[in-house]
């Protein structure tokens, strides 16, 4: 099993910057993409941004050139730092990513429990 575990968010102001980690754990083998997700109240829920092992990022227009996706490979970590915050930023932010458990299993999409931000003066 993998779990994910994230760390960061809160309140911030509207022009502020927040930083959220996510750490993968427990019987890894390898992890493909990592990502963050969000969920704004009252809406469903949408990808931000994404990172392949390789470094290559997707962003969701809403987000480009204001939030960064990095991940570490030999820490099985991803980090989004989200500059320029506005208040329709404010969700539950979901760390995600593909991840198995040795060379013969099969790829499972993991979910980590959700970390609130909310961008408000």
């Amino acid at each position: 099993q993998v779990q994910l575990e994230e760390s960061g968010g809160g309140l911030v102001q509207p022009g502020g910057s927040l930083g959220l980690s996510c750490v993968a754990s427990g019987s890894i083998f390898s992890i493909h993409v990592m990502g963050w997700y969000r969920r704004a109240p009252g809406k469903l829920r949408e990808q931000v941004a994404i990172i392949n092992h390789e470094g290559l990022t997707t962003y969701a227009a809403s987000v480009k050139d204001r939030f960064t996706i990095s991940r570490d490979n030999a820490k099985n970590t991803v980090s989004l730092r989200m500059d320029s915050l506005k208040p329709e930023d404010t969700a539950v932010y979901y760390c995600n990513c593909n991840a198995r458990s040795s060379y013969f299993s099969s790829w499972l999409t993991v979910w980590g429990q959700g970390t609130l931000v909310t961008v408000s003066s």
